[in-house]
């Protein structure tokens, strides 16, 4: 029972979170490894989503209401620190949930699938091993693509990814929407807008942005999204994330 005066209290939730995802048998132990490296940057932007980060929230759900088939991938990780959020997000922008998992088995992508049924989302893309496609020159357990989702996807969501999937779905003209707290790693790089902040943070930040736009009846208006989408230059939200960096 962590005491929620503990001055570290959602950072040691989290870790929670990831620990009985492990205990439960479907997060990989490099999942735990992963978000440590994760949390360590957290703390460098003081575990805050900055101005930054803000502004490719908002490029990102401008991207979804111009695509015509996003999709929202979903790994271990994700399914434990934001599956609720995740949900949410993808019934404001209107897109698919599909499973994709490095160290992929078949007891990991049952459990997941269950955990999202048992929420109400029943049509969970990427389960059926029989009808996968797979992405090309992708050489990794990554590369498995729901015929009716990443496969035909033009925006995908890829939260606590790994960096050469993200550079070859670009490669087959994807954009692709990036959730990571390392402005400098290979995934932040590649991707086509890159959110430098907390998965949990920087979903519901993307539900509320969409919620907003659809209230203004923006999330229509293709003119007003478009120049969203053109002003934002992932090369410069990195070198601005990468300066919101403070070493105290």
């Amino acid at each position: 029972m962590i005491p929620k005066t503990h001055p570290r209290y959602e950072s040691l939730l989290l870790r929670d979170k990831v620990k009985n995802a492990f205990k439960e048998g479907y997060l990989a132990d490099s999942g735990m490894i992963a978000h440590g490296r994760g949390e360590s940057f957290d703390y460098l932007i003081g575990e805050k989503t900055t101005e930054t980060a803000k502004k490719a929230c908002e490029a990102s759900v401008a991207m979804f209401f111009l695509a015509e088939n996003p999709v929202l991938s979903v790994n271990g990780n994700t399914t434990a620190l934001a599956i609720d959020e995740i949900i949410e997000l993808a019934k404001v922008v209107d897109a698919k949930i599909e499973i994709n998992l490095f160290y992929r088995t078949k007891k990991r992508v049952a459990i997941i699938t269950k955990m999202f049924k048992d929420r109400g989302w029943d049509d969970i893309l990427g389960t059926n091993e029989e009808t996968l496609e797979y992405i090309n020159n992708l050489n990794s357990p990554r590369a498995t693509a729901s015929k009716n989702g990443s496969y035909i996807a033009d925006v995908m969501l890829v939260p606590l990814e790994d960096g050469d999937r993200a550079e070859v779905l670009v490669e087959n003209g994807k954009k692709i929407i990036a959730i990571d707290l390392n402005p400098v790693s290979r995934t932040a790089k590649m991707s086509t807008i890159t959110i430098v902040d907390n998965i949990v943070r920087a979903v519901p930040l993307m539900t509320k942005i969409a919620t907003e736009f659809k209230e203004k009846g923006l999330n229509e208006d293709k003119e007003f999204l478009e120049t969203i989408v053109n002003n934002f230059s992932n090369e410069e939200n990195l070198k601005d994330s990468l300066a919101s960096i403070k070493l105290k």
